[in-house]
């Protein structure tokens, strides 16, 4: 067992005899230290994201679209992932539980969102051969902050999910900017396009990359990344969020 993976364990076994058997978002209904404190209604409030989509950075289309498309977003932008996609939908229950979990440190919360990604990207994932997941990482500061990275949280329990291993040391957050929630599509772009460094003398040789966060709205953010993992040698890179928001 893996020491992420028995920490998770430890954390559940904990959860489980600290808070009551009681969904964290209604207060009403029963959910455990597995389901993430999340009750089946609630659950019912959560919408994966399904076809239409782009083909390129997953945004969802209401109505037909036959063939493979590509947003406008995409064709304006040069993208450096092959592919971007998210679980569900970043709206109502999904986008709160990501909002408490991130900066409340609701780590009960955390089962839920992994086993939205996992159910989600596993399939997909196992489609090709991918070699490494790498989460998107924080600057230290913010690290300091938050006292954890939930994307690097998240990319071990599908690297545990899939058997794949999870390299957190390959990237780097080299500049503390400013938050990207208000930020238009180009300003949130310029905002991180330095912003993330590989690992000092890292080489890589082709190797096919998971790059995981926890939402995904531009793109601007996985998209630095991408570029600084490709520059280093990467073969290909391919997105996987829990949400999208839209």
């Amino acid at each position: 067992m893996s020491a992420q993976l028995q920490n998770n364990s430890l954390l559940d076994a904990a959860l489980a005899f600290v808070f009551p058997p009681v969904c964290q978002l209604c207060n009403e209904a029963r959910a455990n230290a597995a389901e993430g404190y999340v009750c089946q209604d609630c659950y019912k409030q959560v919408r994966f994201v399904r076809e239409p989509m782009c083909k390129r950075c997953g945004l969802p289309f209401e109505g037909s679209i036959t063939g493979l498309f590509e947003c406008s977003n995409c064709r304006e932008v040069e993208l450096h992932f092959s592919s971007a996609r998210s679980a569900v939908l970043a709206k109502d229950a999904v986008l709160e539980v990501i909002h408490r979990y991130k900066y409340y440190r609701s780590l009960w919360f955390e089962p839920f969102l992994a086993d939205l990604l996992a159910r989600a990207a596993r399939e997909e994932l196992r489609k090709e051969e991918w070699d490494v997941i790498v989460p998107v990482p924080l600057h230290p500061t913010k690290l300091r902050e938050r006292e954890f990275n939930q994307a690097e949280r998240l990319a071990q329990r599908l690297g545990n999910a899939l058997e794949m291993p999870v390299q957190t040391r390959w990237l780097r957050r080299t500049a503390a900017t400013r938050t990207q929630t208000l930020l238009s599509r180009n300003e949130r772009a310029a905002n991180v396009r330095k912003a993330f460094v590989t690992a000092r003398g890292l080489k890589l040789n082709g190797e096919r990359i998971v790059l995981i966060d926890d939402v995904l709205t531009t793109g601007a953010t996985t998209n630095a990344c991408a570029k600084a993992l490709r520059d280093a040698g990467a073969g290909q890179v391919c997105v996987w969020t829990v949400a999208r928001g839209i």
